[in-house]
């Protein structure tokens, strides 16, 4: 790292001068020196909380930053934004917080970089949306900045085997089918979250960890060490010095998240069976970024890469497990050598992507880690689909799951507890198409995750039976034939408005489709009778998120 003084960009405004007086006085209230003032100013912006297990251990974290902000020469100053519990705000009204939440995270970080003059930021995230809301925040902002992970909770045991929050979605399922007890499901959900950390499995969080670490936005490793850890203090500690050195080097978000790095984030999800909710981040990072992506690219890069890690929901393993065979870099590193990555982008470490990864062994057979040679499958773990359900386009999950087809009748619901007290009180059967919709961005409003119903439909042994169609998102845990994201949503006049029951959908994902058997003149004239419902909330947060949220195909942006 660069020795020296550091430079001071941006915070000279709030502490140089005797104009300033007034300023330095506030600072000095709360404990800071004229040498503390002398130094660049740098925010740990973290979103630490005790509403997730997620986040628990990141006001801990955050000392460890500051202490390696101080070392390398800065000041840190830490502050917080909002995170909620996606799995707590699961099935209820609360989930459609969980994505507003992204861009509330984003705009207090900016509103505070902005308002204290920051000279550089580390951003702290654990829960899903903290994640993609931080990085956000770094390349709107574009001051130098790291991203920091709180880690991953280590697995539950339960009777021997390993278990993950999703275990316990799906056994409300199995309970409701009669195949487990109550006491079975009251057992699995004592012992599932053993302590702090974001769910176990190649879920949401650990999927943007994942990505991030492919783009260089953090530190090398910084992905896969568990939350209980003690790696995870020392990234911690560098990370400090790690953005004091970029500040003083005046390397920028936006000289790491390039069109290039993007491209690797999203082969290592594709590579590594990654959440679908990767689409809807990434096409907004890219947004603050100022860098063109489309939805489109996600499944061209996909049908080029091979997916090359067994990990939950769609495999056997947890990212714990992928910790002990070397993490997210030995991963890197086989997609590196196998041609699928660049490795001329920058990483926050001053050093491209193949210069961190070029220590990396690219390790041995551990069931988990495969060859790109000898990958699991030969695509990626997500496919965009298109047709006249979707014309601007649909996510889908293929990882896991050898179903291809499906043709069966539409089940509709236009909410989505009701389409959850369906499948509880077993009235979806088998070859049913389980759509429901007007819970896109606007509609929802927020875009909830369903995997309190796709879960209960996979423990009642319906997963790859029962297909499912949504404008809303689906969770890191889904798994099966479970199409989200679809646009335009049904709320701006998108075609799931115009399904009725029984209509015959169609999902081929070899030919990347999902279309209605209905004609064009049955459409038109469907549409000629529709009107869209009354919003759902009319004030507070949800009705202005509503008013300026985009299309899930453009990253379901604010702006």
């Amino acid at each position: 790292m660069t020795q020296g003084p550091a430079p001071k960009p941006n915070s000279w405004q709030v502490t140089d001068g005797v104009e300033r007086a007034p300023h330095r006085s506030m600072f000095y209230a709360m404990g800071f020196t004229p040498e503390d003032l002398r130094k660049p100013l740098i925010g740990v912006a973290s979103t630490a909380n005790e509403v997730t297990p997620c986040n628990l251990s990141l006001g801990r974290l955050a000392e460890n930053v500051k202490q390696g902000i101080r070392a390398a020469g800065g000041t840190p100053i830490e502050f917080t934004a909002i995170a909620v519990s996606d799995a707590i705000a699961m099935g209820h009204e609360g989930m459609k917080a969980s994505l507003v939440s992204r861009d509330v995270i984003a705009d207090s970080f900016e509103l505070v970089a902005m308002a204290e003059a920051l000279d550089g930021m580390v951003t702290l995230a654990g829960c899903d949306k903290s994640l993609p809301g931080s990085v956000m925040a770094m390349a709107r902002t574009n001051i130098p900045s790291v991203f920091l992970y709180g880690g991953t909770i280590l697995p539950g045991n339960y009777e021997g085997q390993d278990v993950t929050i999703v275990d316990v979605f799906e056994a409300v399922g199995a309970y409701a089918a009669g195949t487990i007890p109550l006491e079975a499901v009251t057992a699995l959900e004592e012992c599932a979250c053993p302590g702090e950390g974001s769910c176990g499995g190649l879920f949401t969080a650990n999927t943007m960890a994942s990505v991030f670490e492919a783009m260089g936005v953090c530190l090398p490793g910084g992905a896969s060490v568990p939350a209980v850890d003690a790696r995870r203090e020392q990234l911690a500690f560098r990370s400090g010095e790690q953005v004091v050195d970029m500040v003083r080097e005046n390397r920028r978000p936006r000289d790491i998240i390039t069109r290039e790095s993007l491209e690797n984030g999203i082969t290592a999800a594709m590579a590594m069976g990654g959440s679908t909710n990767v689409v809807l981040h990434l096409l907004a990072i890219a947004h603050e970024a100022g860098v063109e992506l489309d939805i489109e690219d996600f499944g061209e890069i996909s049908d080029k890469t091979p997916y090359i890690t067994d990990m939950k929901p769609g495999g056997q393993y947890v990212m714990s497990d992928l910790d002990k065979a070397g993490g997210v870099p030995v991963v890197l590193k086989r997609l590196l050598d196998a041609g699928y990555l660049h490795g001329d982008c920058l990483t926050v470490t001053g050093k491209t992507l193949a210069e961190t990864l070029e220590p990396v062994k690219p390790g041995g057979g551990s069931g988990i880690l495969h060859e790109p040679s000898e990958p699991l499958g030969p695509t990626g773990g997500i496919a965009i689909l298109k047709g006249n359900l979707a014309p601007e386009g649909a996510v889908i999950k293929i990882a896991g799951t050898p179903i291809r087809h499906h043709r069966g009748p539409a089940r509709v619901f236009d909410r989505e507890e009701d389409a959850f007290d369906a499948v509880q009180a077993r009235e979806i059967v088998e070859g049913d198409v389980v759509v429901i919709r007007y819970e896109g961005p606007q509609g929802g409003p927020g875009m909830r995750e369903m995997l309190a119903v796709t879960a209960a439909i996979t423990g009642q042994g319906l997963g790859e039976k029962v297909a499912l169609l949504t404008d809303g998102r689906f969770s890191g845990g889904t798994h099966g034939l479970a199409v989200g994201h679809v646009a335009p949503e049904a709320m701006t006049g998108g075609p799931m408005g115009l399904l009725e029951d029984g209509d015959i959908i169609v999902l081929d994902v070899e030919s990347r489709e999902i279309n209605v058997e209905l004609s064009e003149a049955e459409l038109a004239e469907r549409r000629a009778r529709w009107q869209a419902p009354p919003p759902k909330h009319s004030t507070g947060a949800l009705a202005k998120y509503a008013r300026l949220v985009s299309s899930a195909s453009r990253g379901a942006v604010t702006y």
